[in-house]
């Protein structure tokens, strides 16, 4: 009897200590990382209103082929500043389907949640299938504006999808072999691009392309939630902090000789978007390099109103950035969620407004207007 009693004893202090060994193991752990995010204003619920869509067209043709275009700049030198209109005619021909892609399915997830018509939803849902179960946009890149064009849809497409994906009304619940299979696909285009712009190139790389590459993988990151794809992102945006000078501008788009300005706007666009989904994500971004965004965005604004303001340091007369077209004025949505904006410039914002950019997502004005910050 005692001998029993004696093996219970050792038992129950043995299942005490493997307890105790399995809470500390427990605390010690560090918890799992919260799932990704969008900003708040993803979240919105879809809108009702009136009217019929037309008929659905057919999805663009899939891109499976190469990804191998000319440069819209082939023959410029080395600041690639002059357009060659033989090239570009080119180039625009070839990238067509793909461009086509972007717009036409960016717009049908617009105007599907400014009219909650299930019919958009579809068309929407059977496009983003076609190109998926093809595999799109996965062949070889030949060249950097191959590339180029692969991390720019790869933006387009899965920033438009985060609309659906995030709404409080689940409009993709309907939809859910669809919306695995983009997803997959989205992580897998993202997996190249995460390769081909790699935050340990030389510094005398990294520009404007490596932000939009950097804005294609956060916005894929969160749609899938990929904690590496998100952090390749963060990556790049320290470069980037580091990048930019005393007085807001970026070496690597000054060499843009004629084109600075417009570039220095251009790089503008990703870089506040990265921004805003690392504040959703509780990453402060906008703080680094000892406020590396706001000196862009206030050498941006001279810019863009002051085209001259750039010549000297770019050494060239600066052709004039598209500031009549609202597009280069589209970054300040999510910059003026991430950053409290002074108030000419939220003057300006709402006069502005609405501002839209495809790779961008399609209309920021809806997701950040209003949007309080998480």
């Amino acid at each position: 009897m005692r001998a029993h009693l004696s093996i219970l004893v050792r038992s129950a202090t043995s299942w005490r200590a493997l307890a105790l060994a399995a809470t500390m193991l427990l605390i010690d752990s560090p918890a799992p990382a919260a799932d990704l995010q969008p900003p708040a204003g993803y979240f919105a619920a879809v809108r009702l209103g009136p009217g019929h869509s037309p008929p659905c067209a057919p999805a663009p043709q899939p891109f499976t082929g190469a990804l191998d275009f000319p440069s819209k700049y082939a023959g410029s030198g080395k600041s690639r500043d002059t357009l060659n209109p033989e090239s570009d005619e080119q180039y625009q021909r070839a990238t067509r389907p793909i461009v086509d892609m972007e717009k036409g399915f960016s717009g049908l997830v617009t105007k599907f949640m400014a009219s909650g018509d299930p019919a958009r939803l579809q068309c929407a849902v059977d496009w983003l299938s076609a190109w998926a179960e093809a595999r799109a946009l996965e062949g070889d890149a030949a060249d950097h504006t191959g590339r180029s064009m692969r991390k720019w849809s790869l933006a387009s497409l899965s920033s438009a999808y985060l609309r659906l994906k995030f709404s409080s009304s689940a409009p993709l619940q309907a939809y859910p072999r669809q919306a695995l299979r983009a997803e997959a696909w989205f992580g897998e285009v993202a997996d190249l691009v995460k390769r081909e712009w790699s935050p340990h190139d030389p510094i005398g790389k990294i520009n404007n392309h490596y932000y939009w590459a950097a804005w294609a993988m956060m916005s894929a990151g969160v749609a899938t939630n990929r904690r590496d794809l998100f952090d390749q992102s963060v990556a790049l945006y320290h470069v980037f902090a580091a990048q930019v000078d005393a007085d807001g501008y970026l070496p690597n788009e000054l060499a843009r000789g004629s084109r600075a300005a417009e570039y220095h706007s251009y790089a503008l666009l990703p870089l506040a978007m990265i921004a805003a989904f690392g504040k959703a994500n509780h990453v402060d971004l906008a703080t680094e390099g000892d406020q590396a965004l706001a000196r862009l965005a206030r050498r941006v604004v001279l810019a863009l109103d002051e085209p001259a303001s750039i010549a000297a340091r770019a050494g060239a007369d600066q052709l004039a950035p598209a500031n009549t077209n609202n597009s280069a004025w589209a970054w300040l949505e999510p910059y003026c969620w991430t950053v409290t904006c002074d108030p000419p410039l939220r003057t300006r914002l709402s006069a502005l407004r609405p501002l839209a950019v495809t790779r961008l997502g399609g209309n920021l004005s809806e997701v950040f207007s209003g949007a309080q910050a998480p």
